[in-house]
């Protein structure tokens, strides 16, 4: 009788762990197949050449990716949040991401800006190197932890112009009390130089430059210049790349949004925002150079550069600016720390590789 007691009490064991079993597969398959819906907000125009069609792509990755269980909708500047409110927007919930440039929150967090651009500093594939191979995206993602943000690199338009001016610059003295759309360390620069630096959304550039608000403006290269016509605004354009010799965009993902999703779909997020990524370099590498060839021949744009003198108080400018940074933000100078290492040694090393090759193929 015993015996058979304790054959009925195993028997109903193996039933109930065969059943929690069961449960916890059918628990993990509801997550699986659970579907999620999210907003993403942008500071570009919607659909934008490059800039505004990255983010349409990142989501159109997913959503193909994951077989329509991550759906994503972008929203173009000022759709749903004023361009500049993206970062905010994401923070609280919002919408679940974002897609902008870190120094538009430089009075947030004066240390995001090394994160875009950093000028005379490293260019797009050394940035890159840096995010992903050297720490970089680990002190990015710590900066943004307090707002609730995981920032993770979202595009590169490569070295941009030194933009469109309504006056010639032969000096330095051309510089003073120049109204400039220009952000970032490249606008504290401007400032010190001499100009007085306005930060605007893209859109809002061509008429403040054809009504006088501005007597100047940097935006990114001839593909985008040439789609918001600045040729009809301004007279001169300034191939001198010196604010930003790179510009890394970011994707900005809700962490609690994030945390969120089951791992199968994060992995797709984050993969596919690394696509994105290195997808945008290529695309602005391809089309600048045909866009600065219709600005030239169907345009009659006359392509200048900044005089040598200009160039170098605009470089001794900014180790001013980025040394009393880093002396006066704690956070500033852990980034600018870890930046100027990587940068010194990928600097030594592209000039007998790279740069070397670059002299020997002309």
């Amino acid at each position: 009788m015993k015996a058979f007691s304790r054959i009925v009490l195993m028997a109903t064991s193996l039933l109930f762990i065969s059943a929690c079993g069961e449960k916890s597969e059918t628990s993990q398959a509801q997550v699986k197949q659970q579907k999620f819906k999210w907003k993403l907000v942008t500071s570009w125009p919607k659909n934008f050449p490059g800039l505004g069609i990255a983010p349409e792509k990142f989501a159109q990755h997913v959503n193909k990716m994951s077989n329509g269980r991550l759906t994503i909708e972008v929203f173009g500047a000022g759709q749903l949040v004023p361009g500049f409110e993206v970062f905010d927007s994401v923070a609280e919930g919002t919408a679940e991401m974002g897609h902008s440039g870190a120094y538009y929150w430089k009075g947030k967090i004066p240390a995001a800006s090394f994160f875009a651009a950093v000028p005379f500093g490293m260019n797009a594939v050394e940035t890159n190197a840096w995010l992903h191979y050297g720490g970089g995206l680990e002190l990015w993602q710590q900066l943004y932890k307090p707002f609730g943000i995981i920032p993770v690199a979202g595009g590169n338009s490569g070295a941009q112009f030194a933009g469109w001016f309504n006056k010639e610059i032969n000096s330095v003295e051309d510089l003073q009390g120049l109204k400039m759309r220009i952000g970032g360390i490249g606008g504290e620069v401007m400032s010190r130089a001499g100009a007085l630096p306005v930060n605007m959304p893209g859109g809002e550039i061509f008429p403040s430059l054809q009504s006088g608000a501005l007597d100047a403006s940097e935006w990114v290269g001839p593909y985008n210049d040439l789609a918001f016509g600045f040729y009809k605004a301004a007279k001169y354009y300034y191939s001198t790349a010196w604010q930003e010799p790179t510009a890394t965009l970011e994707f900005l993902i809700n962490e609690k949004a994030f945390n969120g999703l089951p791992s199968d779909l994060q992995e797709i997020v984050l993969v596919a925002a690394r696509a994105v990524n290195d997808d945008m370099l290529s695309e602005y590498t391809a089309r600048n150079s045909a866009a600065l060839k219709t600005l030239v021949e169907e345009h009659g744009v006359e392509v200048k550069t900044f005089p040598p003198q200009v160039i170098e108080v605009l470089k001794n400018t900014t180790k001013v600016v980025i040394e009393e940074m880093a002396a006066n933000d704690e956070q500033v100078n852990e980034v600018w720390t870890s930046y100027k290492r990587f940068y010194d040694s990928i600097k030594s090393y592209h000039e007998i590789s790279e740069q070397a090759y670059l002299q020997n193929r002309q």
